[in-house]
């Protein structure tokens, strides 16, 4: 013979309430643990965002660097006159001088890059990577930094004041 007890279901047997009289909801089968799902995709959201600000403010501030590199290295390239054009009584950058100036800047700063010479403009490109603190974790090891920049020799009155 079955009991009254057997009968009921199990949620009004251990509260003696049908499901949902005390104002909560019940969850659903398929709802159980959406809750640790949605913390799990959040940390992994938040993570990834920290990582982003972290690395990421690092990699500016080494494309800082690069661009400065570059920039002071083209400069000092565009300075190298050439002794010979100077006693002809024209002013012209020494190639050879200006690429070999430029690489021993690059070469002390602790970079490295490529120097070309086009008349009278010295452009020089640093390639360089930073490493990565957080996205480490997730296999983004390095950010690849680039920099390019040109420097000209101006000499006399280029325009009226």
């Amino acid at each position: 013979m079955t009991t009254r007890a057997q009968l009921m279901p199990r949620a009004i047997q251990n509260t003696g309430r049908a499901p949902g009289e005390d104002g909560r909801d019940v969850p659903q089968r398929g709802e159980v643990g959406s809750l640790t799902v949605f913390v799990a995709v959040l940390a992994l959201t938040l993570f990834a965002l920290i990582g982003l600000v972290v690395d990421g403010g690092r990699a500016v501030a080494a494309q800082s660097a690069a661009t400065g590199e570059a920039e002071q290295a083209a400069r000092l390239g565009a300075d190298q006159i050439s002794v010979a054009a100077l006693r002809s009584g024209t002013i012209a950058i020494d190639p050879s001088a200006a690429v070999k100036a430029a690489s021993a800047f690059l070469r002390t700063a602790g970079t490295a890059g490529v120097v070309t010479v086009a008349g009278e403009t010295v452009r020089v490109h640093v390639q360089s990577s930073e490493p990565t603190v957080v996205l480490g974790i997730i296999g983004v090891g390095q950010i690849g930094v680039s920099a390019t920049a040109s420097a000209t020799n101006v000499h006399g009155v280029t325009r009226a004041d």
